[in-house]
C-alpha cells in the first residue's frame, strides 16, 4: 500500500510562503500532530552539525516545526547522540557547546538540548527487535523513553550508505556509541602502493587502530571498529574496504537499528525531510562541500521509508549542478549517489526496511 508523502517546494512571493509557514503546511497535512498529544515528551532528533559544516539544518526551520509540536501541547526536547569517531560532538560537553555555536540554544528553537545517550554514552537502553544480525540494539535512552519522536533530517550523500535521510539519522543518530559500532561492520586497510604516510587517518581514528611506520600507514584488524573516519579522511583515498561484501551486511545492521529506534512508537513517530544543500557528505565531516543538484523542497510523512523513497527519486530526477563532486550521472533521472559514490548501496535502507516492516517503499507524492 503507498503510503502519503507531502511535498513543499521553495518558491516564495510572500510572508504566507516562507519556509517557516510551509513547514506549518506540511506538518497539518501529514498530521504530524497526530503522533502528539498534551504533554507528551517529544524527542526532536536531528543532527547539529560538526565544528566547520555549515549545510546543516537551520535552526529557524527548526523553530518553526518546534512552534507546531507546541500548538499540540506536547513538550519538545532537540537530541541527538554522541559521535563514535572523536570530534566536537564525541561527548555531552563538547556536543552541546556544539549545538549552541550552531545556533540551536534555546532562545532560537524554543526547545531545550538534550544529548540523548548521556554524558559518555552511559545513558542506554535495550530494545529487541527481529533483526537477522541485530537482536539487541542499543539505543540511546532519552530517544528509547521520550513519548514520541518527530525526526529532522537534512537529506544529502554519505560515503557509506550512499544517501542519509530519515532512515540513516533513526539509526546511527539514535544508537549509542556500542549501538553505533556493532552497526559499523565494515573493516578497512590501506594500499601501500597509494598511501604517502601523511598520518589523517591516525589522527581522526577513535581507537588507535591506523597508526603510521616507516613512512605508510596501517590498520590494525583486530581493533579497527569500522566507523569509516579513515576512508572518508584520507587524501589520496588510500583506505580501502571490500565493499562488495561488507558494505551489505552494514546497510541492513544500520536498518534494522533504524526499526529498534521507532520500536514501541507505532503511531507516535513522524519525519520531515529537507532536500536542500544536497551535499556530498554527511553532516559529521568538518567541511561542507558544494551541492550536487539544486535545492529542491522540503517533505513530511510518517512513513521514514516513503520519505526517503521519495527524497531519491527527486534528487534524481533533478539536473547536476556544474562544478560539483558530482562527475558522471549528470543528467535528470541519473542516479546521482551512485554516481558521486559508485561502491555504495544505498537502496538496501529502502528495500531491508519495508522487509522488516519499518515502511513502505511504494508512496503518493502530494504537492501542496
Amino acid at each position: 500500500m503507498a503510503a502519503p508523502v507531502y511535498f513543499a517546494n521553495l518558491r516564495s512571493r510572500s510572508a504566507h510562503e516562507s519556509k517557516s509557514a510551509k513547514l506549518a503546511r506540511l506538518f497539518a497535512a501529514a498530521n504530524l500532530g497526530a503522533v502528539l498529544a498534551p504533554g507528551r515528551l517529544t524527542a526532536v532528533k536531528l543532527h547539529f552539525g560538526e565544528m566547520g559544516n555549515d549545510t546543516f539544518l537551520s535552526p529557524v526551520l527548526v523553530a518553526a516545526v518546534v512552534a507546531e509540536i507546541k500548538k499540540a501541547g506536547a513538550k519538545p526536547f532537540l537530541t541527538d547522540s554522541n559521535t563514535l569517531y572523536a570530534g566536537a560532538r564525541h561527548n555531552a560537553v563538547d556536543h552541546l557547546e556544539c549545538a549552541l555555536r550552531h545556533g540551536f540554544g534555546l532562545e532560537v528553537t524554543g526547545a531545550p538540548i538534550l544529548i540523548a545517550d548521556g554524558l559518555l554514552g552511559e545513558n542506554q537502553a535495550v530494545v529487541e527487535i527481529p533483526g537477522k544480525h541485530v537482536t539487541q540494539a542499543k539505543i540511546a535512552g532519552a530517544v528509547a523513553r521520550a513519548e514520541a519522536l518527530l525526526v529532522l533530517s537534512h537529506f544529502k550523500g554519505h560515503e557509506l550508505a550512499g544517501f542519509g535521510g530519515a532512515i540513516k539519522n533513526l539509526a546511527m543518530g539514535c544508537a549509542t556509541g556500542a549501538g553505533k559500532r556493532e552497526q559499523h561492520s565494515p573493516r578497512f586497510g590501506v594500499n601501500a602502493d597509494t598511501c604517502i604516510g601523511c598520518g589523517e587517518c591516525a589522527a581522526v581514528c577513535p581507537t588507535g587502530a591506523a597508526a603510521v611506520a616507516e613512512g605508510r600507514a596501517a590498520i590494525a584488524k583486530e581493533t579497527c571498529i569500522g566507523c569509516g573516519e579513515c576512508y572518508i579522511h584520507c587524501p589520496e583515498k588510500a583506505v580501502e574496504i571490500d565493499w562488495r561484501t561488507e558494505v551489505p551486511i552494514f546497510m541492513e545492521r544500520m536498518t534494522e537499528y533504524a526499526l529498534a529506534a521507532v520500536a514501541g512508537k507505532r503511531g507516535r513517530a513522524g519525519y520531515i525531510n529537507f532536500v536542500l544543500d544536497v551535499t556530498p557528505d554527511c553532516d559529521c565531516v568538518p567541511w561542507s562541500d558544494a551541492p550536487i543538484v539544486p535545492d529542491i523542497g522540503i517533505l513530511a510523512s510518517t512513513d521514514p521509508v516513503a520519505l526517503d523513497a521519495a527524497c531519491l527519486d527527486l534528487v534524481d530526477r533533478a539536473a547536476a549542478l556544474a562544478g560539483s563532486q558530482l562527475q558522471k550521472n549528470l543528467e535528470p533521472g541519473a542516479d546521482k549517489f551512485t554516481g558521486l559514490w559508485g561502491h555504495t548501496q544505498g537502496r538496501i535502507q529502502l528495500e531491508y526496511g519495508q522487509e522488516l516492516g519499518l515502511g513502505s517503499m511504494e508512496y503518493d507524492l502530494i504537492t501542496l
